[in-house]
């Protein structure tokens, strides 16, 4: 495994590989690593010649300075995760070698996929999704790119980002990994007493009652029962759930049978925000 800190180091290394034409998949990441994470190493690792994770910390998409210094850096460990797995190459760029002196984001127009969920809780959070996503696409020029679909408002964003920007790269949803609980697998996570961690399996066990009550109840009896859910439990403070749809992420307020829908929650612990969704069949 190469690890790499310069854009040029990788480029160096990357025209060797473009020279014989080889499959590159891409997965960005924060670090702090987790198995949901691997889970998509491995997947790229399926379907390409060479795997490439980034682990960057970015800091413009952090509307709030205390939640940037309190994400987990464990930088040390999930380089020895990634090498147990046998990623090819690294990259571990600093913040200066991404943003030079002008650490701002770009501002995106993403057709409204931004508005709502985290759009709405997060000022500015997506515009830097979008700005970090696109230099690293521009630096690594990636065959496919890996997501979790945890984090599925984004996931759309990253796709309607590459729709308008024409780069030639497919954006891979990969299945949300789970603890033993339930609870969606986060760097987050890490910051949770064991407690805490434990009673969070609340927020899969309420997505997966949704799922069934939808065949029933109307979207505004449901809501109202998952916000009772939560005022039953004050550990958590529930800041938004809805249920939209997944191309356009607007909120509905009516099952369709034709059109792929899907609930969304957040809710945050002592300041800790967890977010999840899951999807409604019938």
């Amino acid at each position: 495994m190469k690890v790499f800190k310069t854009v040029r180091e990788l480029k160096i290394s990357l025209k060797k590989i473009s020279s014989v034409k080889s499959s590159i998949g891409f997965v960005p990441t924060m670090g702090a690593l987790h198995k949901g994470h691997l889970s998509l190493i491995e997947e790229s690792k399926k379907n390409n010649d060479i795997t490439i994770a980034s682990i960057f910390i970015n800091p413009t998409q952090f509307d709030k300075k205390g939640d940037l210094e309190n994400y987990p850096r464990t930088l040390e460990n999930d380089l020895i995760l990634l090498k147990n797995i046998a990623c090819d190459i690294v990259f571990t760029p600093s913040i200066s070698e991404l943003y030079n002196k002008s650490i701002v984001a770009n501002s995106f127009d993403f057709d409204g996929l931004e508005n709502n969920m985290e759009g709405s809780h997060r000022k500015g959070h997506f515009n830097g999704v979008g700005t970090i996503v696109k230099k690293l696409f521009e630096i690594v020029m990636p065959t496919n790119a890996y997501f979790g679909e945890k984090d599925f408002q984004q996931l759309q964003i990253i796709r309607k980002m590459v729709e308008k920007n024409h780069f030639p790269v497919t954006v891979v949803g990969c299945p949300t990994l789970r603890e033993e609980n339930g609870l969606a697998m986060s760097s987050r996570n890490k910051l949770l007493t064991k407690e805490e961690k434990q009673q969070a399996s609340i927020i899969y066990e309420i997505l997966n009652d949704v799922v069934k009550k939808t065949k029933s109840q109307s979207i505004e009896e449901i809501k109202e029962w998952v916000s009772n859910q939560f005022k039953n439990h004050p550990l958590f403070d529930l800041q938004y759930f809805i249920i939209a749809e997944e191309k356009t992420l607007k909120s509905v307020s009516i099952i369709s049978q034709n059109k792929p829908q899907r609930a969304f929650i957040a809710v945050t612990i002592k300041n800790i925000r967890l977010i999840d969704n899951i999807s409604i069949k019938h």
